[in-house]
Protein backbone atom coordinates (compact mmCIF):
# COMPACT_ATOMS: atom_id res chain seq x y z
CA UNK A 1 0.00 0.00 0.00
CA UNK A 2 2.98 2.63 1.08
CA UNK A 3 4.87 2.00 -2.37
CA UNK A 4 2.03 2.54 -4.27
CA UNK A 5 0.86 6.39 -3.08
CA UNK A 6 1.57 9.60 -4.54
CA UNK A 7 4.25 11.44 -2.66
CA UNK A 8 3.82 14.48 -1.18
CA UNK A 9 6.17 17.11 -2.67
CA UNK A 10 5.78 19.33 0.44
CA UNK A 11 5.65 22.32 -1.06
CA UNK A 12 3.81 23.76 1.73
CA UNK A 13 2.18 23.14 5.28
CA UNK A 14 -0.96 22.10 6.09
CA UNK A 15 -2.78 24.21 8.01
CA UNK A 16 -7.03 23.74 9.22
CA UNK A 17 -9.11 26.73 7.94
CA UNK A 18 -10.81 26.95 11.37
CA UNK A 19 -7.94 26.82 13.97
CA UNK A 20 -5.79 29.56 11.97
CA UNK A 21 -4.41 33.04 13.21
CA UNK A 22 -6.13 36.13 12.80
CA UNK A 23 -4.88 37.87 9.32
CA UNK A 24 -5.94 41.53 8.90
CA UNK A 25 -5.44 43.38 5.80
CA UNK A 26 -4.62 47.49 5.85
CA UNK A 27 -7.45 49.83 7.46
CA UNK A 28 -9.04 46.19 9.14
CA UNK A 29 -10.81 44.90 5.94
CA UNK A 30 -11.66 41.51 6.02
CA UNK A 31 -10.90 40.61 2.00
CA UNK A 32 -8.15 41.76 -0.27
CA UNK A 33 -10.18 41.46 -4.24
CA UNK A 34 -7.86 41.29 -7.03
CA UNK A 35 -8.22 41.31 -10.36
CA UNK A 36 -5.89 39.18 -13.02
CA UNK A 37 -6.27 40.14 -16.52
CA UNK A 38 -5.03 37.61 -18.44
CA UNK A 39 -3.24 39.41 -21.98
CA UNK A 40 -1.92 36.95 -23.98
CA UNK A 41 -0.58 36.18 -27.43
CA UNK A 42 -1.82 32.94 -29.05
CA UNK A 43 0.35 31.75 -31.80
CA UNK A 44 -1.69 30.92 -35.18
CA UNK A 45 0.47 27.37 -35.77
CA UNK A 46 2.58 26.88 -32.74
CA UNK A 47 5.30 23.94 -32.67
CA UNK A 48 4.13 21.05 -31.87
CA UNK A 49 4.64 20.02 -28.31
CA UNK A 50 5.06 16.01 -27.51
CA UNK A 51 2.83 15.41 -24.81
CA UNK A 52 -0.24 18.44 -25.42
CA UNK A 53 -2.12 19.46 -28.50
CA UNK A 54 -1.92 23.80 -28.45
CA UNK A 55 -5.59 24.03 -30.36
CA UNK A 56 -8.26 21.21 -30.53
CA UNK A 57 -8.52 21.52 -33.92
CA UNK A 58 -5.54 21.11 -36.64
CA UNK A 59 -3.06 23.72 -37.33
CA UNK A 60 -3.76 26.54 -38.43
CA UNK A 61 -6.85 27.08 -35.97
CA UNK A 62 -7.99 30.25 -37.69
CA UNK A 63 -10.92 29.95 -35.12
CA UNK A 64 -9.22 29.65 -31.95
CA UNK A 65 -6.62 32.09 -32.80
CA UNK A 66 -8.90 34.89 -33.92
CA UNK A 67 -11.60 34.16 -31.15
CA UNK A 68 -8.74 35.14 -29.01
CA UNK A 69 -7.71 37.81 -31.41
CA UNK A 70 -10.54 39.25 -30.06
CA UNK A 71 -8.91 40.47 -26.89
CA UNK A 72 -6.22 42.56 -27.95
CA UNK A 73 -8.29 44.34 -30.97
CA UNK A 74 -11.47 45.15 -28.78
CA UNK A 75 -12.04 43.27 -25.24
CA UNK A 76 -8.48 44.74 -23.45
CA UNK A 77 -9.77 48.29 -23.96
CA UNK A 78 -13.35 47.83 -23.01
CA UNK A 79 -12.24 45.62 -19.69
CA UNK A 80 -10.18 48.40 -18.81
CA UNK A 81 -12.03 50.94 -19.00
CA UNK A 82 -14.83 48.94 -16.85
CA UNK A 83 -12.14 47.98 -14.34
CA UNK A 84 -10.64 51.49 -14.15
CA UNK A 85 -14.52 52.96 -13.56
CA UNK A 86 -14.76 51.22 -10.75
CA UNK A 87 -10.99 51.67 -9.36
CA UNK A 88 -9.71 48.12 -10.01
CA UNK A 89 -5.95 47.85 -10.62
CA UNK A 90 -5.04 44.74 -12.22
CA UNK A 91 -2.11 42.16 -11.94
CA UNK A 92 -1.57 41.53 -15.34
CA UNK A 93 -0.94 37.41 -16.39
CA UNK A 94 1.07 38.89 -19.27
CA UNK A 95 2.12 36.43 -22.10
CA UNK A 96 5.45 38.41 -22.28
CA UNK A 97 5.61 37.84 -26.19
CA UNK A 98 3.02 40.07 -26.62
CA UNK A 99 5.42 43.01 -25.61
CA UNK A 100 7.26 42.30 -28.90
CA UNK A 101 3.53 42.07 -30.59
CA UNK A 102 1.74 44.24 -29.51
CA UNK A 103 3.66 46.67 -26.92
CA UNK A 104 1.11 49.04 -27.01
CA UNK A 105 -1.51 47.07 -25.07
CA UNK A 106 1.34 46.01 -22.44
CA UNK A 107 2.39 50.16 -21.96
CA UNK A 108 -1.02 50.70 -22.19
CA UNK A 109 -1.26 48.48 -18.64
CA UNK A 110 1.42 49.99 -17.32
CA UNK A 111 0.67 53.47 -17.96
CA UNK A 112 -2.90 52.57 -16.27
CA UNK A 113 -0.42 51.81 -13.18
CA UNK A 114 -1.39 47.89 -13.51
CA UNK A 115 1.09 45.93 -12.09
CA UNK A 116 2.53 43.06 -14.25
CA UNK A 117 3.55 39.23 -13.82
CA UNK A 118 4.57 36.71 -16.42
CA UNK A 119 2.31 33.81 -17.57
CA UNK A 120 5.47 32.76 -19.62
CA UNK A 121 6.65 33.88 -23.34
CA UNK A 122 3.36 32.55 -24.65
CA UNK A 123 0.47 29.85 -23.95
CA UNK A 124 1.19 27.97 -26.49
CA UNK A 125 4.42 27.03 -25.05
CA UNK A 126 4.40 24.86 -22.08
CA UNK A 127 6.96 24.60 -19.55
CA UNK A 128 6.18 20.83 -19.05
CA UNK A 129 9.19 18.76 -20.43
CA UNK A 130 11.87 21.63 -20.13
CA UNK A 131 15.36 20.81 -18.80
CA UNK A 132 16.69 23.11 -16.28
CA UNK A 133 18.70 25.88 -18.86
CA UNK A 134 15.57 25.56 -20.44
CA UNK A 135 13.24 26.88 -18.22
CA UNK A 136 15.92 29.43 -17.24
CA UNK A 137 16.11 30.54 -20.27
CA UNK A 138 12.61 31.24 -20.11
CA UNK A 139 11.73 32.94 -16.82
CA UNK A 140 15.35 35.21 -17.65
CA UNK A 141 13.34 36.19 -20.87
CA UNK A 142 10.05 36.98 -18.96
CA UNK A 143 12.26 39.03 -16.58
CA UNK A 144 14.43 41.08 -19.70
CA UNK A 145 11.34 41.52 -21.40
CA UNK A 146 9.24 43.21 -19.73
CA UNK A 147 11.94 45.21 -17.94
CA UNK A 148 12.80 46.60 -21.41
CA UNK A 149 9.76 47.77 -22.53
CA UNK A 150 8.22 48.97 -19.68
CA UNK A 151 10.81 49.44 -16.27
CA UNK A 152 8.56 47.02 -14.31
CA UNK A 153 10.67 44.39 -12.76
CA UNK A 154 8.12 41.48 -12.28
CA UNK A 155 7.43 39.46 -8.92
CA UNK A 156 4.90 37.14 -9.79
CA UNK A 157 4.72 34.25 -12.19
CA UNK A 158 1.69 32.07 -13.35
CA UNK A 159 2.85 29.31 -15.38
CA UNK A 160 2.23 29.53 -19.17
CA UNK A 161 -1.34 27.26 -19.61
CA UNK A 162 -0.72 26.58 -16.01
CA UNK A 163 2.49 24.09 -16.92
CA UNK A 164 5.45 23.54 -14.77
CA UNK A 165 8.08 21.24 -13.99
CA UNK A 166 9.68 19.73 -10.18
CA UNK A 167 12.00 22.67 -10.18
CA UNK A 168 10.16 25.58 -11.06
CA UNK A 169 9.29 27.28 -7.40
CA UNK A 170 12.78 26.45 -6.88
CA UNK A 171 13.90 28.59 -9.90
CA UNK A 172 11.49 31.27 -8.85
CA UNK A 173 12.61 32.10 -5.52
CA UNK A 174 16.34 32.03 -6.89
CA UNK A 175 15.48 34.64 -9.81
CA UNK A 176 13.92 36.96 -6.81
CA UNK A 177 10.41 36.16 -7.62
CA UNK A 178 8.13 36.94 -4.80
CA UNK A 179 5.06 35.15 -5.21
CA UNK A 180 3.09 32.51 -7.03
CA UNK A 181 -0.47 32.07 -8.85
CA UNK A 182 0.14 28.39 -9.58
CA UNK A 183 -1.40 26.86 -6.52
CA UNK A 184 -5.15 26.65 -6.28
CA UNK A 185 -5.49 25.23 -2.61
CA UNK A 186 -6.69 28.16 -0.57
CA UNK A 187 -7.78 30.89 0.27
CA UNK A 188 -4.97 32.68 1.94
CA UNK A 189 -1.27 33.47 1.13
CA UNK A 190 0.77 30.06 1.82
CA UNK A 191 4.27 30.46 2.19
CA UNK A 192 5.96 27.80 0.04
CA UNK A 193 8.98 25.70 0.57
CA UNK A 194 12.08 26.56 -1.55
CA UNK A 195 15.42 25.66 -1.54
CA UNK A 196 16.23 29.91 -1.03
CA UNK A 197 14.23 32.68 -0.97
CA UNK A 198 11.04 34.08 -0.03
CA UNK A 199 7.86 32.96 -2.02
CA UNK A 200 4.09 33.09 -1.27
CA UNK A 201 1.37 31.38 -3.29
CA UNK A 202 -1.17 34.18 -3.64
CA UNK A 203 -5.05 32.40 -4.34
CA UNK A 204 -6.04 32.65 -7.82
CA UNK A 205 -9.20 30.90 -8.81
CA UNK A 206 -10.16 28.53 -11.03
CA UNK A 207 -13.62 28.13 -10.17
CA UNK A 208 -14.65 31.90 -10.80
CA UNK A 209 -11.83 32.31 -13.67
CA UNK A 210 -13.96 33.52 -16.85
CA UNK A 211 -12.65 30.77 -18.83
CA UNK A 212 -14.15 28.51 -16.38
CA UNK A 213 -17.60 30.19 -16.23
CA UNK A 214 -18.10 30.62 -19.63
CA UNK A 215 -16.19 27.52 -21.17
CA UNK A 216 -16.60 25.12 -18.57
CA UNK A 217 -19.17 25.79 -16.91
CA UNK A 218 -21.37 27.80 -19.85
CA UNK A 219 -22.59 30.57 -17.86
CA UNK A 220 -24.53 32.90 -18.92
CA UNK A 221 -23.29 36.58 -18.38
CA UNK A 222 -25.40 37.02 -15.68
CA UNK A 223 -24.70 34.05 -14.16
CA UNK A 224 -20.95 34.61 -14.24
CA UNK A 225 -21.69 37.86 -12.26
CA UNK A 226 -24.11 36.50 -9.53
CA UNK A 227 -21.24 33.53 -9.04
CA UNK A 228 -18.54 36.64 -8.71
CA UNK A 229 -20.89 38.70 -5.94
CA UNK A 230 -21.63 35.22 -4.44
CA UNK A 231 -18.07 34.24 -3.81
CA UNK A 232 -16.93 37.71 -2.83
CA UNK A 233 -20.07 37.64 0.43
CA UNK A 234 -19.20 34.58 1.47
CA UNK A 235 -15.33 34.66 1.58
CA UNK A 236 -15.99 38.64 3.11
CA UNK A 237 -18.21 37.25 5.77
CA UNK A 238 -15.69 34.44 6.68
CA UNK A 239 -12.96 37.52 6.88
CA UNK A 240 -14.87 39.24 9.13
CA UNK A 241 -14.73 36.14 11.74
CA UNK A 242 -11.02 36.53 11.87
CA UNK A 243 -8.78 34.51 9.04
CA UNK A 244 -8.64 37.30 6.66
CA UNK A 245 -9.64 36.40 2.85
CA UNK A 246 -8.64 36.78 -0.94
CA UNK A 247 -10.37 36.86 -3.78
CA UNK A 248 -9.14 36.90 -7.47
CA UNK A 249 -11.09 37.11 -10.50
CA UNK A 250 -9.05 36.31 -13.81
CA UNK A 251 -10.51 37.40 -16.66
CA UNK A 252 -9.86 36.65 -20.28
CA UNK A 253 -11.16 40.27 -22.48
CA UNK A 254 -11.67 38.06 -25.25
CA UNK A 255 -14.45 36.28 -22.86
CA UNK A 256 -15.68 39.35 -20.59
CA UNK A 257 -14.82 42.11 -23.03
CA UNK A 258 -17.40 40.66 -25.36
CA UNK A 259 -20.29 43.53 -25.53
CA UNK A 260 -23.51 40.84 -24.11
CA UNK A 261 -21.06 39.70 -21.57
CA UNK A 262 -19.27 43.35 -19.72
CA UNK A 263 -22.55 44.95 -18.23
CA UNK A 264 -23.11 42.47 -15.79
CA UNK A 265 -19.43 41.68 -15.06
CA UNK A 266 -19.67 45.53 -14.24
CA UNK A 267 -22.63 45.13 -12.06
CA UNK A 268 -20.77 42.69 -10.01
CA UNK A 269 -17.43 45.16 -10.00
CA UNK A 270 -19.84 47.95 -8.96
CA UNK A 271 -21.19 45.63 -5.79
CA UNK A 272 -17.96 44.68 -4.64
CA UNK A 273 -16.69 48.16 -4.90
CA UNK A 274 -19.12 49.32 -2.71
CA UNK A 275 -18.28 47.08 -0.26
CA UNK A 276 -16.66 48.58 3.10
CA UNK A 277 -15.22 45.33 4.05
CA UNK A 278 -13.26 45.28 0.68
CA UNK A 279 -9.42 46.01 0.14
CA UNK A 280 -9.15 46.77 -3.85
CA UNK A 281 -5.65 45.78 -4.41
CA UNK A 282 -2.93 43.91 -6.37
CA UNK A 283 -0.83 40.70 -5.74
CA UNK A 284 1.85 42.38 -5.24
CA UNK A 285 0.56 44.71 -2.85
CA UNK A 286 -1.08 41.23 -0.73
CA UNK A 287 2.50 39.77 -0.87
CA UNK A 288 3.99 42.90 0.87
CA UNK A 289 1.48 43.38 3.18
CA UNK A 290 1.48 39.57 4.44
CA UNK A 291 5.62 39.37 4.08
CA UNK A 292 5.92 42.48 6.59
CA UNK A 293 3.10 41.61 8.86
CA UNK A 294 2.92 37.44 8.91
CA UNK A 295 5.78 36.09 7.56
CA UNK A 296 8.05 35.62 10.37
CA UNK A 297 4.89 33.32 12.36
CA UNK A 298 3.82 31.76 8.91
CA UNK A 299 5.49 28.61 7.66
CA UNK A 300 8.37 29.70 6.30
CA UNK A 301 10.83 28.60 3.18
CA UNK A 302 13.39 26.13 3.89
CA UNK A 303 17.04 27.32 2.75
CA UNK A 304 17.74 31.01 3.74
CA UNK A 305 15.24 31.62 6.50
CA UNK A 306 16.02 28.41 8.33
Amino acid sequence: MTETRLSDPALYDYAPYDSRPPLVWPDGKSIAVWVAPNLEFYELDPPAHPQRKSWPRPHPDVVGYGHRDYANRVGHWRMAEVMEKHGFKGSVSLSVALCDHHPEIVMHAHDLGWELFSHGIYNTRYIYGMDEAQERAVIEDAIRTVKDLTGQTIKGWLGPALTHTPRTMDLLAEYGFSYTCDFYHDDQPTPIHTKTGKLLSIPYSLEINDHYGFFVYNMSPRAYAETLIRQFERLAAEGERGPGTVMCIPLHSYLIGQPHRIGPFEEALKHIAADPRVWITTAGAITDHYNSHYRDGASVTAGAEA
